[in-house]
């Protein structure tokens, strides 16, 4: 057995088995890679041996060449989940993963842009593509990911199947969990334009979202378009594409939704990752406050 061997167990185990994303598979195969090389390892048995202290020391080592706290919290965690599968592989009884407390990492709050932000961002991002019909793909992803708080995963994974779009859309998130989201009229309207200038044939088990070269879209692109365009509208960094889906939990929370309608919109497994919300909401609020009371400024 080789290294490549026990990547590619652990790659079927984390696409087929756990139905992870494969922005986590990507990242979860590097972590292990790296630690194969490094430990000079080739067979579950000798995966399966280490220990705690051998996690810390390549951890330490990881720190050395520059990655921050929350890289390394996501190292560790996911080396943790390939040990622990090494050991269920090398028929360890008790394959639990070692026990070793990751670096602290400060949890910022999400950053939403305003609604009128976000319409501007993908309106500029669909004037300033080079082809029409490209430029009426990426206004149509992100107007899914603002108006129905779609991951951008979720939205490169439709297929022609999907469309013509009605008033709500079954996606498949995280986990092969699948959920009902809202379509608006103006997001509806997008992608049909867009059908109608794809010049690529949108077979029903084929992406709806196609590159120009009519494979999938790269999520990479869209990344870059709205890099461009937020650039141009003078925003601040954080306007990214998953900011969008941010700005649909925020401004929904500020509209009144409640929090267990929003956790199943967002499909979030727990509760708590959609509190950080109300956080956000309350900071809004604030900001707000200080900006237009004539007693909140400082004399």
């Amino acid at each position: 057995m080789s290294a490549g061997d026990l990547l590619e167990s652990w790659r079927n185990e984390l696409t087929n088995a756990r139905r992870r994303s494969p922005h986590t598979v990507r990242a979860y195969l590097g972590c292990a890679d790296r630690l194969l090389k490094a430990c000079d390892l080739s067979d579950w048995d000798a995966v399966a041996r280490l220990e705690a202290h051998d996690l810390r020391r390549h951890l330490a080592e990881r720190r050395a060449e520059g990655i921050a706290n929350a890289s390394a919290a996501r190292e560790l965690s996911a080396l943790k989940a390939f040990i622990a599968f090494a050991r269920a592989q090398a028929g360890d009884p008790d394959p639990a993963a070692p026990r070793l407390r990751g670096p602290r990492v400060k949890k910022g709050l999400p950053r939403p842009v305003t609604p009128d932000e976000a319409s501007n961002l993908a309106d500029l991002v669909g004037e300033s593509a080079a082809e029409g019909w490209i430029g009426t793909r990426d206004r149509a992803v992100l107007l899914l990911l603002y108006g129905s708080g779609l991951r951008i995963a979720e939205a490169l994974s439709l297929k022609g199947r999907d469309v013509p779009l009605g008033e709500v859309l079954q996606v498949t998130g995280k986990g092969g969990k699948q959920r009902l989201v809202p379509i608006l009229p103006i997001t509806r309207d997008a992608v049909a334009e867009y059908c109608a200038q794809c010049p690529w044939p949108l077979g029903p088990n084929e992406p709806l979202f196609r590159g120009a070269k009519g494979g999938p879209l790269s999520p990479g692109l869209i990344q870059k378009a709205t890099a461009q365009a937020r650039r141009a509208l003078g925003l601040p960094e954080t306007a990214t594409p998953h900011a969008l889906r941010h700005s649909f939990a925020t401004h929904l929370l500020g509209a009144g939704a409640d929090l267990r309608s929003l956790q199943e919109l967002l499909g979030h497994a727990s509760l708590g990752s959609t509190q950080i919300y109300t956080k956000v909401d309350a900071a809004a609020m604030l900001e707000n406050y200080r900006d237009a009371h004539p007693r909140a400024k400082k004399r």
